[in-house]
């Protein structure tokens, strides 16, 4: 399961004791696996900024998750139809998500713990805004790049009517070098095929006889090329349009045939090469960001359960991992075991209390916050 619930409690006679009573109600009965959720001395300051700061972090909490999905959900898109396990690149500080979440451990070169809780808001702040601003102006760029490549790659394999007639073609094919022939390419549906080669030499006054041939034909049409008079091109396109016959502006030259091919395989190469660079950076800041939901997840956590079970700071903070079908009886295994911390909600979930921003349906007797650690998943 991806579903992780954060909570706190209040110590009793001893954290360690409250870590006792937790453990032994969940394991005993094969409800849950629990990890402790190390939280450092954060400084408090007043009540006043605890309230602001708790729907900061609800705002804060909920953008971070938003930009590290559109990151995860980026690196699944970038490999379109390769054969890859997306997962594997979904990692935080190089171990998978779920390793990180139980192992978490509070990062103090990044999010300095010395410092007030809102100068740690604005650094996780920054820091997501400057990832999200980079993300839609590499992954813009990329996509760029992608549909250009898409676009050529349809004109090789397309239809006749809009395809790259280029690789389909040969110079035995064409008229070359006469100063009063030249040699035209139509598209004709398969089924007009017969209708063709009856009225083609009558489609203009100086149709050369005998010149059609069918050179590359696909599901639905056929390419024939035709010889005739330039001063007949345009009396020859307008009847031919008139007989549903496509007549496709072509000029046979050798160079821009190479040009076009080596445009080609020059996209290829850079788009590789921007996958790789785009990829890189991607994982890079797919762990940044998850890193800083955790830590936007730990604030919440210290804000609320001193907002809730007040000064001084006496809590414990556990991450747990429920087992499949089991989360009904854990919710009412928790509940029972902290009902008496607010009687109010000994039942369940209520609506939202001014100050505790849980939301509808998220309030508990305990501290609680849950975690969705399958980001490629709507949360």
């Amino acid at each position: 399961m991806s579903e992780f619930w954060l909570i706190s409690a209040p110590g009793e006679k001893t954290i360690h004791q409250t870590w006792e009573s937790l453990n032994n109600v969940t394991s005993k009965q094969d409800l849950a696996k629990n990890y402790k959720f190390p939280i450092p001395d954060l400084k408090v300051g007043t009540l006043d900024t605890l309230v602001g700061l708790s729907d900061d972090l609800a705002k804060l909490d909920a953008y971070v998750e938003s930009v590290s999905r559109k990151l995860a959900t980026c690196i699944h898109d970038i490999f379109e139809n390769k054969n890859a396990n997306v997962f594997e690149h979904l990692k935080a500080n190089g171990v998978e998500l779920s390793v990180y979440l139980t192992k978490f451990q509070w990062d103090k070169a990044k999010y300095p713990s010395q410092q007030s809780l809102k100068v740690l808001y604005d650094i996780i702040n920054k820091q997501l805004s400057q990832i999200d601003a980079d993300l839609k102006t590499k992954s813009s760029v990329y996509n760029s790049l992608k549909g250009t490549l898409q676009s050529m790659e349809r004109k090789q394999a397309g239809s006749l009517l809009v395809r790259n007639l280029g690789d389909i073609c040969q110079k035995k094919h064409f008229v070359l070098g006469s100063e009063y022939l030249t040699t035209l390419l139509v598209v004709v549906p398969k089924a007009y095929f017969k209708e063709w080669n009856a009225k083609y030499e009558k489609l203009a006054a100086y149709v050369a006889p005998r010149s059609s041939e069918l050179i590359f034909e696909d599901n639905e049409h056929g390419l024939f090329t035709v010889t005739l008079f330039s001063k007949c091109i345009d009396e020859f396109k307008t009847r031919a349009r008139e007989c549903k016959f496509v007549v496709r502006d072509f000029q046979y030259n050798e160079q821009e045939i190479a040009d076009s091919k080596n445009q080609l395989v020059k996209l290829e190469q850079d788009k590789e090469k921007k996958f790789q660079n785009l990829l890189r950076w991607l994982k890079i800041n797919f762990s940044e960001a998850f890193i800083a939901w955790v830590h936007v997840k730990a604030l919440r956590v210290f804000v609320e359960s001193v907002l809730r079970y007040g000064l001084p700071v006496n809590f414990l903070a556990v991450l747990i991992h429920p087992n499949k079908k089991q989360q009904r009886r854990l919710r009412e295994t928790l509940n029972s075991l902290y009902s008496h911390l607010d009687t109010s909600a000994a039942g369940g979930p209520v609506e939202d209390i001014p100050g505790l921003n849980m939301g509808p349906q998220e309030y508990y007797p305990y501290v609680y916050f849950k975690i969705n650690i399958d980001m490629l998943s709507n949360p």
